[in-house]
């Protein structure tokens, strides 16, 4: 199943994405599917013109991000393999969707996509464990953690660098039946590919991650877990596009600007 958030210029709704030939329909839903039974209304929307995707989850607690969570990832950025995960949290202001722009902030140069595949929590989570953390997962989203590298590396902490308005692209949609434990994630600037790893080569796992990071802070209902990035992360500027894809789900794309 694939639940979607959407709009035609009024109030955002939730459907099912449905696949017939090469035209994809929306079955809209009757209300938030993290909130209520998922209930088609019986109207079916084709998507396309006047039909825009929006991020398909806006946490209402928080992002539980884990770095350095692939260890080609990590020695590319000069880093040991952590010994535990790295978390860091993002704010739920930093989501955007598919499509919508990521803002360069003012105060920074080096801005990088890092491709990532998310989870999405559907039910409250406290103190979980790994044999048990599939039940507390609704799905799984594309994710870009966007960050400044030259904020981070002077801050000496993470929250202004991957934390900026439109550093956490999500989308397009949440899967509920991917089995996550090997498939590609991936990245392209302008077409060209950049990223292409495997989730089998996380250094800590999924039913590992949400089961860590419930013994620290209570899970709740649509908040998200980026997993990390595989390496070959590099620095995007105005007028690039990025794409940011996970083997089973799609491809979440979304273009570059800078506020002049």
């Amino acid at each position: 199943m694939r639940i979607a958030r959407f709009t035609t210029g009024d109030d955002p709704r939730y459907a099912l994405v449905q696949q017939e030939g090469d035209r994809t329909y929306l079955a809209v839903l009757t209300g938030d599917p993290l909130y209520m039974p998922v209930t088609p209304t019986g109207e079916r929307v084709e998507l396309g013109d006047g039909v825009r995707l929006l991020a398909p989850v806006i946490p209402r607690s928080k992002i539980v991000a884990v770095g350095r969570n692939y260890a080609d990832h990590a020695k590319e950025m000069g880093n040991d393999v952590p010994s535990s995960p790295l978390l860091f949290l993002k704010p739920n202001t930093s989501v955007v969707g598919p499509d919508d722009p990521i803002v360069l902030p003012d105060f920074s140069q080096e801005v990088s996509y890092e491709a990532e595949l998310a989870v999405v929590i559907g039910r409250l989570a406290k103190d979980v464990t790994p044999e048990a953390a599939s039940a507390y997962v609704l799905g799984y989203t594309v994710a870009n953690d966007v960050t400044a590298r030259d904020a981070q590396r002077t801050d000496g902490q993470w929250a202004r660098a991957k934390g900026f308005d439109s550093s956490c692209p999500l989308g397009p949609w949440i899967d509920t039946d991917l089995d996550p434990e090997d498939v590609g994630v991936r990245s392209r600037v302008n077409g060209e590919t950049k990223q292409d790893g495997r989730t089998s080569d996380m250094v800590f796992d999924i039913p590992f991650l949400v089961s860590y990071v419930s013994e620290a802070m209570t899970l709740l209902p649509g908040d998200v877990i980026l997993t990390g990035t595989p390496a070959g992360v590099g620095l995007i500027d105005v007028g690039d596009r990025v794409d940011c894809e996970v083997e089973g789900i799609g491809v979440l794309s979304n273009p570059v600007v800078r506020r002049s």
